[in-house]
């Protein structure tokens, strides 16, 4: 019900308001003078940012049990870093279609995995949590810088006006980018779900997760390739948006508890219906201009970063 609600307000927001009633007579009736904004635009619009912003924040949950870190999410780990470099670099070699940019996406979220990984490996085979965050800071950085770079000198007019895309923004959206981004997430959020009960057993640590029947290793590859497609199909179709799978896992583990058979499903739909509302806020905050919905993710997600490190190394 609250879904629903969130839906409806993404869907009356943007640079033409629109009332309830307009709303109703654009989706039941064709012809009606709001049909095009609501079926073409508007519908497309929230649907892609529900989805989206489920994905990312079932990602921050899965991220954070796997590497025992509550400051883990894909913007923070690199791969939204990643994902955005290979999107980049497959647009400049004009390899720009509907397909071949997620799975450039995908292959630069992975390099951005397995470089996040080797960096936060210490004595040659321990992972330390708490070097991983840093190192997915550093590979995020580094994928950004080589980003701006290929912007500035590419002479292809896509590149030149990737920039807001790569703060992140729903502007692009359309059935076909909801089509593409269902196609890519539908598998990887059932692995996910199916996974539940190891991440909680990898919460107890890795070795404690081995004891009890877990099998670590396939586990970890799992989630690492499940989360880095996921991202990747986000980044692909909204650019790069950071901190959704940050905020939400942890309101949804305060209410709901930490056991992940239950916390996922939830953290999908609070994390759909936080994406959808900075959606609605960016559409109208400076009507009729459009902010990046990343802005305002990060101005929410900021703060929150600030309050749990804080935590974290108190």
């Amino acid at each position: 019900m609250i879904a629903a609600g969130c839906l409806v307000v993404g869907m009356l927001a943007g640079a033409v308001p629109l009332s309830p009633g307009e709303l109703w007579r654009g989706i039941v009736d064709p012809s009606a003078s709001s049909a095009e904004i609501i079926r073409n635009l508007r519908l497309p619009r929230v649907f892609l940012a529900f989805l989206v912003g489920g994905s990312l924040g079932v990602c921050g949950a899965a991220l954070q049990a796997l590497v025992r870190n509550p400051l883990a999410e894909p913007y923070l780990l690199g791969l939204s870093g990643g994902a955005g470099l290979g999107a980049v670099v497959a647009i400049g070699l004009k390899l720009a279609s509907s397909w071949a940019v997620p799975v450039a996406a995908f292959a630069g979220a992975l390099a951005a995995v397995a470089l996040v990984y080797r960096l936060s490996q210490v004595e040659g085979r321990r992972l330390d949590p708490r070097v991983l965050l840093l190192a997915g800071v550093v590979v995020g950085a580094f994928a950004t810088a080589l980003m701006s770079a290929i912007i500035v000198l590419s002479d292809a007019v896509q590149l030149r006006n990737v920039f807001l895309w790569l703060l992140g923004g729903l502007s692009r959206s359309s059935w076909e980018a909801l089509g593409i981004f269902l196609f890519y997430s539908i598998i990887p959020l059932g692995l996910l779900v199916l996974n539940a009960r190891s991440l909680d057993l990898l919460v107890l640590g890795e070795e404690t997760a081995h004891h009890l029947g877990s099998n670590v290793e396939r586990t970890r590859i799992t989630i690492y390739l499940t989360t880095a497609l996921l991202t990747a199909a986000g980044v692909a179709t909204c650019g790069i948006i950071g901190f959704v799978g940050l905020v939400v896992p942890h309101a949804v583990r305060r209410i709901w508890g930490p056991l992940h058979r239950t916390m996922l499903p939830f953290t999908f739909l609070v994390s759909g219906c936080f994406l959808v509302l900075a959606d609605a806020v960016a559409r109208t905050v400076v009507r009729p201009a459009e902010l990046p919905v990343g802005i305002v993710t990060a101005l929410i997600g900021v703060p929150v970063f600030a309050m749990l490190l804080r935590r974290t190394l108190a």
